[in-house]
């Protein structure tokens, strides 16, 4: 059993971050998703990090017809590219990839190289071309300034400033237009090109004897400048439309933007419309298919270090595999990693890991979030989302409890805190338990969220001192109902006794 579970560890340490053409890993398709990603039909993948989206990516790619074949392109590798540079990078990328497997995909004929060819010397010649600043971006930031002094005496006048604000769609297009008059020359040339390029491909694909069609996946998207994003899928949105290319991109919702208005106009890709929404994230709002899909991937695990089911289950005792997903927020590669982290701990005892076990290793995994934050967010926000997480902590640990809620009706019109709780999803700070809850002291309808473990970790006993939800029990949305609710005015009257220095020492502090 020493020797399977040191195969397990290796197995799983090997598969935590998935690379490219990995052949022992499998995707855990509970939703038939693989089938639908082999459409011929544009997608965008949403979930956390950690989820599977790349995996997915690869494994649909790897079942795709012999018709199709697919390009695979990581936006880690572009992130710091200034614009429009990463878009013909992107560009550039992509008729590389179709140039290095011209023959072996589409036939031996000389005019398929030549067509490729005409287009990467194209882009190249772009890419040395100096930027052009247009004197009408001070118009553009005169008018962003202004926007922002209104959201900020907003902001003030509501008696909370954090300094995070979910993108509205005016601020995003007036962003968007300051970055178009920036770099007019070599975007009004790209424009200028596209009806060219669109012919090549087209002429490409007739005579072509094998591949029919081309899936252009885009991994990872939110590694880009938020506004550019637009600019990105706009173009590749406008070069696959009409042609046998279709795009895959796979992104956080909630720090991406993949649609903006430009003087009246569309601009971006637009969801529903232009692409179909995939949705891969699993949380606590049906946390027993989440303790199923996490379960099931373990095993896979397991099967392939040649342990049984009842092997992997006997890792565990009492409500210890529940309370590692409730740890890990669901997300399988944060389950995973934290599972790799308990395991050596426990084999001096009884090899089995229980609850107590995820409590004392959750506390480390939260400080890992919230560096993964610092070297993920943005500085402007960065401070605004610390102070965000001290205090709804503080909140929680004000009121004893593991869940709160929040009205719909503020998350909808009060900019400040649906940006920040959505950032928060996103690293996975907070976790959704439930949306369109009604409470049991006031009228409305509510969304439900759990701090993370680690938030409590330091509280080796919780009796009398926190009364902790369990997600996993059938009782859970019940007592939901009843969990306090989180106010903007809570929030606003407690925003001063938030640290002004070393925030993050007192964040992480054991009170």
């Amino acid at each position: 059993m020493a020797d399977k579970i040191l195969k397990l560890r290796e197995v799983i340490t090997e598969n935590l971050r998935i690379q490219r053409h990995s052949d022992s890993v499998t995707y855990v398709d509970t939703d038939s998703l693989i089938f639908d990603l082999r459409a011929k039909q544009n997608h965008a993948i949403f979930a956390r990090r950690g989820c599977g989206k790349t995996l997915l990516m690869f494994k649909s790619a790897e079942q795709a017809s012999d018709e199709i074949r697919t390009i695979y392109l990581n936006c880690e590798d572009f992130k710091r590219h200034s614009f429009p540079d990463v878009l013909l990078e992107i560009l550039e990328s992509v008729f590389f990839e179709l140039q290095q497997n011209c023959t072996g995909w589409f036939g031996k004929k000389k005019r398929l190289r030549q067509i490729l060819q005409e287009v990467i010397s194209d882009i190249d010649d772009i890419k040395e071309r100096p930027d052009e600043t247009n004197k009408t971006i001070k118009v553009e930031e005169n008018r962003e300034n202004g926007s922002t002094i209104s959201s900020s005496m907003t902001a003030k006048h509501s008696g909370l400033n954090l300094g995070i604000r979910a993108d509205k769609s005016s601020a995003a297009s007036i962003r968007v237009e300051q970055a178009f008059q920036e770099h007019q020359s070599k975007l009004k040339e790209l424009d200028k090109n596209l009806p060219g390029y669109k012919r090549k491909i087209r002429e490409f694909f007739e005579i072509s004897s094998k591949v029919k069609f081309v899936f252009i996946q885009i991994d990872d998207l939110y590694h880009l400048d938020r506004v550019h994003q637009a600019f990105v899928i706009d173009y590749v949105h406008r070069l696959c439309k009409d042609l046998p290319l279709f795009f895959k991109v796979a992104t956080l919702r909630h720090a991406s933007t993949l649609y903006v208005d430009r003087d009246g106009q569309p601009f971006g890709a637009q969801e529903r419309h232009d692409f179909q929404p995939v949705s891969i994230d699993y949380d606590f709002g049906n946390f027993e298919k989440t303790r199923r899909r996490n379960l099931a991937i373990l095993e896979g695990f397991g099967k392939i270090a040649k342990m049984s089911t009842k092997e992997i289950s006997e890792l565990f005792k009492g409500q210890g595999f529940s309370r590692l997903v409730m740890a890990g927020g669901g997300v399988p590669r944060d389950v995973m990693s934290l599972f790799l982290e308990i395991l050596p701990s426990v084999s001096q005892g009884d090899g089995k890991i229980g609850k107590d076990d995820v409590r004392i290793s959750s506390r480390s995994n939260f400080e890992r979030r919230i560096e993964e934050l610092k070297q993920d967010s943005q500085d402007q926000e960065q401070e605004g989302l610390l102070k965000g997480i001290y205090l709804i902590r503080e909140f929680c640990l004000e009121r004893k409890t593991n869940i709160f809620n929040i009205s719909e009706e503020l998350l909808k019109r009060n900019d400040q805190i649906r940006g920040l709780i959505y950032r928060l999803l996103d690293y996975r700070i907070i976790h959704n338990c439930g949306s369109a809850l009604t409470h049991k002291s006031q009228a409305g309808t509510f969304q439900a969220f759990a701090i993370d473990i680690g938030c409590y970790a330091h509280l080796r006993k919780l009796e009398g001192r926190f009364n902790e939800i369990d997600v996993s029990t059938s009782q859970a949305k019940e007592r939901m109902r009843s969990a306090p609710i989180l106010t903007l005015e809570w929030l606003t009257e407690n925003q001063e006794a938030v640290p002004n220095e070393n925030l993050e020492d007192h964040l992480l502090a054991d009170n």
